[in-house]
């Protein structure tokens, strides 16, 4: 069996972070493994609190987890602080992490900003120049390219532009600002659009978290970069169709769904 690895904060209400993470790896053939850079008390309705765990710690965790099973991708989701950063990137290149599929929270769709100038900056410097592949929504692939994004057009400049910038493979998610449901995957073949539809469900919490983690999951498994956007969009859309209604919020995925 493949394994895979995400590096990522937990979500005690399971719908994002690691247990969403996790919860893709294993559904899509691959074991999951995990390296927790913070603890949150959240739900469908909010973060009330967070606790990050220690460099110290986080490093204690890498080590053990490539040192025993070795990950055949690895996943990174938030992560808020400069040192835990600098963690991460140290450690992925001792041992030569392969398949780093690198999801760089830093700004919410709503266009809030998640993470501090100062960690933005060290992601940019330390950790995206090590990525197979990049996972920027709209929001972050304007701060990561400088530039502003209001059409499918200023997608594709932008992409490449980052793609020119870091030296690995940008898939720019759409959104309803600028399209239905579609994304821009940009790499040495240029720019592919995978087509997507968007469906009518108002649950769409962890869907950033499952993406990555399901591309990490293909990649893993060999498949190329290709087929490994195009088995995770499928894989998401039939996790929001499945329609699962939890929480008194933007509810989780049904990352279940087709065992149900």
């Amino acid at each position: 069996m493949k394994t895979a690895l995400t590096i990522a904060g937990s979500d005690s209400g399971g719908g994002a972070g690691i247990q969403a993470d996790l919860k893709t790896m294993t559904m899509n053939g691959v074991f999951g493994m995990s390296a927790i850079t913070a603890l949150t008390a959240q739900n469908t309705t909010g973060v009330t609190g967070i606790m990050e765990v220690t460099p110290e710690f986080l490093e204690q965790q890498l080590d053990t987890v490539f040192t025993d099973i070795y990950p055949d991708a690895v996943k990174t989701g938030m992560v808020s602080s400069t040192e835990l950063i600098k963690v991460i990137a140290r450690k992925l290149k001792q041992y030569d992490a392969k398949n780093i599929v690198v999801d760089p929270v830093m700004v919410a769709t709503s266009g809030a900003k998640l993470i501090s100038d100062d960690a933005i900056d060290t992601l940019k410097e330390y950790l995206l120049p090590l990525a197979t592949v990049i996972t920027p929504n709209i929001p972050e692939a304007e701060v990561l390219s400088e530039k502003k994004i209001a059409s499918e057009e200023d997608m594709v400049i932008a992409a490449k532009d980052i793609y020119e910038k870091y030296g690995c493979a940008v898939l720019c998610k759409g959104g309803h600002q600028i399209n239905d449901a579609n994304d821009l995957l940009y790499d040495e073949k240029g720019p592919q659009w995978f087509y997507g539809k968007r469906i009518c469900n108002p649950n769409t919490h962890g869907t950033g978290c499952t993406l990555s983690s399901a591309i990490a999951s293909n990649l893993a498994k060999g498949k190329t970069m290709e087929e490994a956007v195009k088995d995770a969009k499928d894989y998401i859309s039939g996790a929001l169709a499945a329609m699962l209604d939890l929480g008194k919020g933007s509810g989780p995925l049904a990352h279940n769904f087709a065992i149900l």
